[in-house]
């Protein structure tokens, strides 16, 4: 019986990585941790190998990244390294606004197309993308890395399992507070408040709602959404006092199919008293769930206390005790790590993977939708998107 190793090396483009996300999860902490522990191991005797290229306008930058990450190649030159027969994938980390362009290029050169969220500014642009990749034959796929958060791990574990009963409502919290610039410098980059530049927290977040409650909890059929601008003034990088011009916080509802409610309030404006930047609350016939980013806290039926409303004596009921912590029963890796080995998978052996870029262009739509409801004041209903 044969022992030799068999390396499926795969060239990756990895375009737009000297940003933030960019770097730290897609390139550190996903790409880097692969080619450390060996590839992605198929068999005994198959991995998958990484082998990417680091692409940007800004070849200092990148020269400083490969020095830190280990990686050996970069270019400034896109167009050119998409021509490049050893490369089979594009990724593309860049600003929203320059990933159509980017993709089309790339989809028409018959690269396999990888892409962070949202894909577009536009529903019709999203959906655009997508059809040009099915027009030129490529795989295509989105980052949807909150489905495997070790939080949402456990929350659809309890869903498989039965333990909710039928599921009423879906209560989410995310946010924190992000400073203003002036003083404290803001831990979030400046063109996130500029509608111009594409930024504002409805655009950034209704995409992640989208793909975690259609694959979690039931298709999203419609949305009534209100944002604001609560910070009408920030501080950027280089000091200048400049005027927000998008949303900063969005409180959103929607309605899903079974009959389910959830509610979304997103903010860059809140300080946090919860147990992590995002928690959900699940709540059904037969018991309830709080998750968090990593754990998940439930109570049973029959672990309900049975308040009183009396506001003339103190709480006799701690409503922490009645809570249980869901044990670790799996191991869980970084989020963005596990979905680029499904994507690394999915093209060299042809395995299932159904977070295509149709998936991206449904939470654009959302985040759409979400804008329109806001202007119009009332509830918009979230059509199907026709492949």
């Amino acid at each position: 019986m044969s022992t030799e190793l068999t390396t499926h090396r795969v060239g990756i483009i990895m375009n737009g990585v000297t940003g933030r996300m960019g770097t730290n999860q897609h390139l550190m902490r996903s790409i880097v941790e692969i080619i450390k522990q060996g590839g992605v191991k198929i068999s005994p005797t198959e991995v998958i190998m990484p082998d990417p290229i680091l692409v940007g306008r800004n070849a200092v930058k990148l020269q400083n990244l490969c020095e830190r990450s280990g990686i050996e190649k970069y270019t400034t030159n896109v167009d050119e390294v998409l021509q490049d027969d050893q490369y089979s994938i594009y990724f593309d980390a860049q600003t929203t606004g320059r990933r159509a362009e980017a993709v089309h290029k790339a989809a028409a050169a018959g690269k396999h197309v990888y892409c962070e969220k949202p894909t577009a500014t536009d529903t019709e642009t999203a959906l655009d993308i997508y059809k040009v990749c099915q027009k030129h034959g490529v795989k295509n796929g989105v980052v949807q890395d909150k489905l495997w958060l070790p939080g949402m791990v456990k929350v659809k574990r309890l869903i498989e399992n039965g333990f909710f009963g039928d599921i009423l409502s879906v209560r989410g919290e995310f946010g924190y507070w992000v400073f203003e610039g002036d003083t404290i410098p803001a831990q979030r980059p400046s063109w996130n408040y500029k509608k111009e530049e594409d930024g504002g927290i409805i655009v950034d977040m209704l995409c992640h709602w989208r793909y975690v409650l259609d694959q979690i909890f039931g298709k999203v059929k419609a949305v009534s959404c209100l944002g604001a601008t609560h910070i009408p003034k920030r501080v950027d990088e280089q000091g200048n006092t400049y005027k927000a011009t998008a949303d900063d916080a969005a409180y959103a509802t929607f309605e899903l199919e079974g009959g389910i409610i959830a509610h979304f309030n997103s903010s860059w404006t809140v300080r946090v008293r919860r147990d992590d930047l995002l928690t959900l609350q699940i709540d059904g016939t037969k018991g309830s769930a709080v998750a968090g980013l990593r754990e998940c806290w439930i109570q049973h039926y029959g672990n309900t206390p049975k308040p009183v409303w009396n506001p003339d004596i103190v709480q006799p009921i701690d409503f922490y005790n009645g809570w249980s912590k869901i044990p670790e029963q799996e191991l869980h890796d970084n989020a963005f790590k596990v979905q680029w080995e499904m994507f690394l998978r999915h093209v060299v052996k042809d395995e299932p993977f159904p977070y295509t870029l149709l998936e991206g262009a449904k939470g654009v739509q959302l985040a759409e939708k979400g804008l329109e409801s806001w202007e119009k004041r009332c509830w918009v209903d979230i059509p199907d998107l026709e492949e």
